[in-house]
């Protein structure tokens, strides 16, 4: 009986403890924060950038077939190819998801730096604390100095 109450105190010191609870809160933050970075990305940059491009940024169907399945007559496309067996270079996904890593580092470091100059402007206009009255000062001169002589 004293092994499952030592276990169970341990496990709800663990589970309760600073660090595992900022843990989980960071994760559960981290979750929705990636939504709304991935819904810029999605839904605000890239119709940005394939209107100014001309067209789709989006190259996960080029790719290059390296081996084909044998009496394979189904379409030309990675994950249909893919699914038969197909052995395919996909050199037009890895593009499309390093484009997609790059906007996304290029979007957090602006958030990031937006936040920063929000923290330092609420810094700035926090109010400061008034002076310590110099009689206070005065006395706390004094009883370290009668501490110092003890």
């Amino acid at each position: 009986m004293t092994k499952t109450k030592g276990f169970i105190k341990e496990f709800r010191d663990f589970a309760v403890r600073g660090n595992a609870v900022d843990l989980a809160v960071g994760v559960i933050i981290g979750a929705a924060f990636s939504k709304i970075v991935d819904s810029i990305v999605k839904d605000l940059v890239m119709p940005l950038v394939n209107f100014l491009g001309g067209g789709s940024a989006d190259f996960t169907n080029k790719f290059i077939v390296l081996t084909r399945p044998s009496n394979y007559v189904g379409p030309e496309t990675y994950a249909d190819l893919t699914k038969a067996g197909a052995s395919v270079f996909a050199w037009g996904n890895f593009l499309t998801i390093l484009i997609n890593f790059v906007l996304l580092a290029f979007i957090i470091f602006w958030m990031v730096k937006l936040i920063n100059v929000a923290r330092t402007r609420a810094d700035a206009e926090a109010p400061t604390p008034p002076p310590t009255p110099e009689d206070i000062v005065l006395l706390s001169e004094i009883r370290d100095l009668l501490k110092a002589r003890k």
